[in-house]
């Protein structure tokens, strides 16, 4: 069986006689050495943990990016090459004195965060650190709501935002000629590195096995062998179940290394969008091309949340408030799933079956997602709904189609998250407004039918009641915030956002 053989700070490290579900953040701060990086939450939400990855295989070439240590399974790391804050420290006098830092050996990011007087405890410092260290090789950097999604990630109790957001400000882009660009540019694309690692139990531990195979076909033979085998690729969600439920599940397998899986490509008016396409991509690539799709992921998650989470993950979840499945819904997406006979195509609204159940048989998988352009006379929105602007679940998410010729509402795809035990369309509401002149008093009209097509539950994050209204006060939205456009694009600053909590959406009929 193979060793998990990864890069840390430029060092080569081969690993064996490791359980394949210790973190790569357990692994940093025990047998590498390395406790610069801190747990704070072990569950992706306070950024402590933060570290840097190389990602051969993003798109437009190799990229840093910034991910929570605490969730990723340390197999997950074959073949790459992380940073941790350590690694800045050895930065070199190429850039002392510049930005007002401390001189020789400190890295453009910390003389900045430095001189903004931006960390008091100390704790989550070097996380900060290693996001902003992303935010100064990015060249994308260029609007302030982008710096806000870049940094929602990291919580800091007792500095303030303020001097962390204008340190982030000052390096964003910098881009420096030092020698971690020159490694960036000298990674290849990725080898498929592939992996048969083997951890033999012992003292009442139970043995564990990872794999990473290169191609369908060995994925095949290997849920063939393993019934019991579990797929992960980020582990923004399977991860949560090993820091907080200690699960040791005995056997895994990552989709990394699988080629045609991450593929994103929009052409001839349709998407096809891959499993294990990041979400950060994805938000990416349609941020002009897709608007609705864009606004929802700026909303999903954190910065350090997207560069791991793929579209697979968060639709195979199934979770009844996944923010993605409305948008599908709304834009009539296909899921295409897999199995070694060959291919099978599903219907969006046919994939949730039941709360955390889709439609995939045994033996097969989510390979990718289609879904055509919406036509030139769509008007479509995306909501999301939550107590915190960033870095919290939705209690409601919507996703609003309507095709309208000469002013009248010809077609209507309105879906929901967090109203039932799928996501869902309202399609009273769809007909309610089909056949009707588009505008305010019909959006009213329809809102009132939503108690038709829901009967949503209360907990923590909601009531029904409240659940109920705010789905109708988003369909009265919809009218207003598609009048000026069809696909209302990205907004110039967060507070922009409609549907987020606080907004003008969220309102007493």
């Amino acid at each position: 069986m193979d060793a998990v053989l990864l890069h840390v700070n430029g060092e080569a490290r081969e690993v064996l006689d490791v359980s394949p579900t210790t973190t790569l953040l357990e692994y940093l701060r025990g047998p590498a050495g390395l406790s610069g990086t801190k747990e704070g939450c072990a569950e992706g939400d306070c950024g402590a943990c933060t570290v840097v990855v190389i990602d051969p295989d993003a798109p437009g070439g190799p990229r840093f990016r910034a991910v929570n240590s605490c969730l990723l399974l340390l197999p997950l790391l074959h073949g790459k090459h992380v940073l941790t804050v350590e690694a800045l420290s050895q930065h070199g006098g190429q850039h002392g004195g510049q930005h007002g830092g401390d001189g020789p050996g400190h890295h453009p990011v910390q003389q900045a965060l430095v001189a903004a007087l931006g960390s008091q405890c100390g704790y989550c410092t070097p996380g900060v650190i290693m996001s902003m260290f992303e935010a100064c090789y990015r060249g994308d950097l260029d609007a302030p709501w982008k710096l806000d999604d870049q940094m929602c990630g990291n919580l800091c109790r007792c500095t303030g935002y303020r001097p962390i957001r204008e340190a982030t400000q000052q390096i964003a882009g910098l881009r420096p000629d030092d020698r971690f660009g020159a490694a960036l540019a000298e990674v290849g694309p990725s080898t498929s590195a592939t992996l048969r690692y083997a951890f033999e139990g012992r003292g009442g531990t139970p043995s564990q096995s990872f794999w990473i195979p290169g191609t369908l076909s060995e994925l095949w033979d290997l849920m063939d062998a393993h019934p019991e085998l579990r797929l992960v690729v980020g582990a923004t969600d399977l991860g949560l179940d090993v820091t907080k439920k200690g699960e040791r599940f005995p056997a895994l397998a990552s989709l990394q290394a699988i080629a045609e899986l991450r593929r994103l490509e929009h052409a001839d008016g349709r998407w096809s969008i891959g499993a294990t396409v990041r979400l950060a991509d994805l938000e990416d690539a349609t941020a002009q091309a897709l608007p609705p799709m864009a606004r929802m992921l700026r909303f999903f998650g954190s910065r350090q949340i997207k560069n791991s989470a793929t579209v697979g993950g968060n639709l195979c979840n199934a979770s009844p408030i996944g923010d993605l499945a409305p948008v599908l819904l709304a834009l009539d997406a296909t899921m295409v799933v897999a199995g070694r006979s060959g291919e099978r195509r599903v219907p969006a609204g046919e994939f949730f079956v039941s709360y955390r159940s889709t439609a995939l048989r045994p033996g097969e998988l989510f390979v990718r997602v289609e879904l055509p352009d919406p036509p030139a006379n769509a008007r479509v929105v995306a909501y999301k709904v939550s107590k915190r602007r960033e870095m919290d679940i939705s209690a409601v998410a919507a996703a609003l189609r309507v095709d309208v010729d000469g002013g009248v509402v010809t077609a209507a795809r309105l879906a929901f998250g967090g109203m039932a035990a799928t996501p869902a369309r309202a399609r009273a509401v769809e007909a309610a407004l089909v056949g009707q002149p588009w505008s305010q008093a019909s959006c009213d009209a329809a809102a009132e039918r939503i108690g038709d097509d829901f009967t949503p539950m209360s907990d923590h994050r909601g009531s029904a009641w409240y659940r109920a209204t705010v789905a109708g006060n988003l369909v009265r939205a919809m009218f207003d915030d598609t009048s000026q456009c069809a696909m209302p694009g990205l907004p110039d600053r967060p507070t922009s956002m409609v549907g987020t909590a606080g907004s003008s959406s969220v309102h007493h009929p």
